[in-house]
């Protein structure tokens, strides 16, 4: 009791309506009703601002007037490490209550749903906004604007190509939001437009003071197999890889870097200004300008091959100055060959010089003059008469080329092939790649020719075969081809001969074949034509004629009646004359 005894009774309880348990004249309705009213009125999905009453580790309790209090995670307010009890949070209502009769709120729906809003205004106001990137993500970043996350494409950093995302990680910067979508709730955010804006009333500025011949201070922006993009404070400018350097630059790498601050000069641009044409190279003195100014034709200078084709090779005699290697002056030889044959990239040559132009910067050059032309002496090394070794290089229908020594070619007629065999093409009597002996027969030093010869190495056997084959002497033969218009017959005494077909009747009246050994009989020689025709049947018929004839005395001798062989003539009747000429026509004619 002792607890109580400095309570004080209030003065105006009505103690009748509390012995009766009721207010006189006052429903419960009416009761509730004006409970009610003490409250606020809220809806769900909407956001509202509340107050926080208690808070834990788990839980912060939130009062927004309404008749319960709604319990949000804790979790929830991680961003703010600072929030107490007292202070104002906007909160979002889900639910108004839920099975246990529960108001259920969220603090994280209540800011996105600001959030958004803000972000829409932000776009439609060109707003610039602030934003924390959270971390990489393929093809650029993630940022939180808002507490909402957000895309920030890769080329939209910076102006810059950038190369390393993750030093961008962690940081606050200033973006622009550039595309929502409504259906999906996305936002791409730029820094690079914020970056263009500030860039474009300096380029502009930089654009009109812009001059051909001008110098310039850039930054490699970017480089590419044909060329390096400059920037040159917001405006780009190129420079093409034949512009890098006096020489030649198969890689722009090899001569600038990525960020490196390098002079250029403007060379070129379009009427907007637009393309702009840098150059590096321009801004050293042309190579051609300090080159050795007692050099001259006919020196001897040494150079690196840098490029070759089928034509010829690109020597550098010094840095940015190179001279041309004709594929005709890499060697005397007429012979059309490829300058791969003589020379590859990277070969250190010792040349001599042909040509020097020096206003037009150009220079041939010649390395076959660094030996002896072998045409200056040929009557020397080459005599007509001179017996020596050729190699077979190629065929054509009228003879054979052939090489004597690198430079010096000379050709086989097909008629200087052989004294007796008929050559119907060069390649029936040699390859090509063998070697072949020759004669020199004539020169053609203007043209570097020599004419060869192989049969000329033996003695001409016609002229053996003149005293031998005389018309009317009988040989014997062997048949070694037969053709429609006659048989080939090979004579035991050296070179062949030709038989008509009525030439080649038999006694017994049948016709001769290949390979039968026979007598024949000359009835025409011509050494200039080289031919010699033969008959057999004359060999017989002749005989035969002699018996018939009356008042002809005969001795009875069998050797006597016989038809003389081996180069003994026979009596030529006016008969033989005109079947000769006969057959000579036939043989014209056929020919």
């Amino acid at each position: 009791m002792s607890n109580f005894k400095n309570v004080q009774p209030l003065e105006d309880f009505n103690w009748d309506e509390f012995e009766n348990g009721s207010k006189v004249n006052v429903s419960k309705e009416e009761l509730e009703k004006s409970y009610d009213e003490t409250l606020n009125n809220v809806s769900e999905h909407q956001v509202v601002e509340g107050t926080v009453i208690s808070m834990d580790k788990k839980e912060v309790v939130v009062n927004i007037g309404y008749k319960s209090d709604g319990v949000i995670p804790a979790s929830e307010f991680r961003y703010d490490p600072d929030l107490k009890v007292g202070d104002k949070v906007e909160v979002y209502v889900e639910s108004q209550e839920d099975k246990k009769g529960q108001l259920i709120l969220s603090h994280r729906k209540a800011r996105l749903s600001k959030s958004w809003d803000r972000v829409n205004a932000a776009l439609e106001n060109e707003e610039v906004i602030q934003g924390y990137i959270k971390c990489r993500t393929k093809g650029g970043m993630i940022v939180d604007v808002f507490g909402i996350e957000a895309f920030l494409p890769g080329s939209q950093i910076d102006v810059h190509p950038i190369r390393d995302y993750d030093v961008f990680v962690g940081k606050t910067m200033e973006f622009k939001v550039v595309k929502i979508n409504q259906e999906f709730r996305n936002i791409v955010v730029s820094h690079k437009a914020l970056i263009e804006a500030e860039m474009e009333a300096q380029k502009k500025e930089i654009i009109s003071k812009l001059e051909k011949g001008q110098i310039l201070e850039g930054t490699v922006k970017n480089i590419t197999s044909y060329g390096v993009f400059v920037d040159l404070g917001g405006v780009d400018g190129l420079i093409h890889i034949t512009d890098l350097s006096w020489g030649r630059v198969s890689d722009p790498h090899e001569v600038v870097e990525l960020d490196q601050k390098i002079n250029v000069v403007i060379l070129d641009f379009d009427d907007e200004k637009k393309r702009i044409a840098l150059g590096l190279k321009q801004l050293t003195p042309h190579p051609w300008d300090a080159l050795d100014p007692n050099l001259k034709v006919g020196d001897h200078i040494k150079g690196k091959v840098v490029v070759i084709a089928d034509y010829g090779a690109f020597v550098e005699v010094a840095p940015g100055v190179e001279g041309l290697i004709h594929v005709s002056e890499m060697s005397w030889s007429q012979h059309l060959r490829s300058a791969q044959d003589f020379l590859h990239v990277g070969d250190e040559v010792e040349t001599v010089i042909l040509t020097l132009d020096r206003e037009e910067r150009k220079m041939s050059l010649g390395i076959k003059q660094l030996k002896e032309d072998p045409w200056e002496a040929i009557e020397v090394k080459y005599p007509i008469g001179s017996k020596h070794v050729a190699k077979v290089c190629n065929f054509t229908n009228f003879g054979i080329f052939v090489e004597l020594e690198e430079g010096v070619d000379g050709l086989i007629h097909i008629s200087d092939l052989s004294w007796t065999k008929k050559v119907k093409h060069p390649s029936e009597f040699t390859h090509v790649g063998a070697d072949m002996e020759v004669i020199v027969l004539e020169i053609d030093k203007e043209n570097r020719r020599l004419s060869l010869g192989h049969k000329q190495l033996e003695d001409n056997p016609w002229d053996t075969y003149e005293t031998l084959y005389t018309p009317g002497s009988v040989h014997v033969g062997k048949i070694i081809e037969m053709m429609d218009k006659g048989a080939v017959i090979a004579l035991n005494e050296g070179g062949e001969g030709f038989a008509t077909p009525k030439h080649l009747v038999k006694e017994d009246g049948t016709q001769a074949q290949q390979g039968e050994e026979l007598p024949f009989k000359v009835i025409e020689f011509v050494k200039d034509s080289k031919r010699i025709i033969l008959s057999h049947s004359r060999t017989f018929e002749e005989v035969k004629d002699d018996v018939k004839k009356p008042g002809r005395k005969h001795s009875g001798s069998k050797k006597e009646d016989a038809p003389v062989i081996n180069n003994v003539a026979a009596g030529t009747t006016l008969g033989d004359i005109d079947a000769l000429a006969e057959l000579k026509a036939k043989m014209e004619e056929g020919e």
